[in-house]
């Protein structure tokens, strides 16, 4: 396993290359909710950031209970981010990481006071990487896998954050 430096690198690589997540939470009645999320910005010491509508179910159960999970799933990769959750009314970040992806998502932009950041701050990650990315590399390995009578060796880890 790489050390502790290269793993968080990997982890903050896989998440930039996959623009969407499904952040699941904790709600009012202790049951897990899963909703798509678009990631703004991947600072990575660990910490990746979100926009949401203040008045939103989710918003409202972050704020009761913000220990959350972050899960991404690319071509060839995904990644497991275990952490917690702040929301922010933070204006100056808001308008830095606003874009168009986001106004098609969100109304008002960011100087409408019902949009506010979501802050997760990793604990720890989990990733796997496959080797090579498209279909074709894919089904190549899998076929190599079956003939070899082996499983599909691929970069793995767990990184405390």
């Amino acid at each position: 396993m790489a050390d502790q430096n290269d793993g968080t690198a990997k982890v903050r690589e896989l998440i930039k290359n996959t623009r969407i997540a499904m952040l699941t939470h904790v709600d009012e009645h202790g049951h897990l909710i899963s909703k798509p999320m678009a990631t703004q910005d991947v600072d990575f010491d660990g910490t990746v950031y979100f926009i949401a509508r203040r008045t939103s179910d989710q918003v409202q159960d972050l704020q009761q209970r913000p220990s959350v999970n972050v899960a991404y799933a690319g071509e060839s990769a995904w990644v497991s981010l275990t952490g917690t959750a702040l929301v922010l009314n933070d204006n100056a970040k808001l308008k830095e990481l606003w874009d168009t992806f986001t106004g098609a998502w969100l109304e008002g932009g960011p100087e409408d006071p019902d949009n506010v950041l979501i802050e997760i701050t990793g604990r720890s990650a989990e990733y796997w990487d496959t080797p090579g990315s498209g279909k074709v590399t894919q089904v190549a390995n899998l076929v190599k896998s079956k003939v070899a009578d082996d499983t599909i060796k691929g970069d793995k880890g767990v990184v405390d954050l």
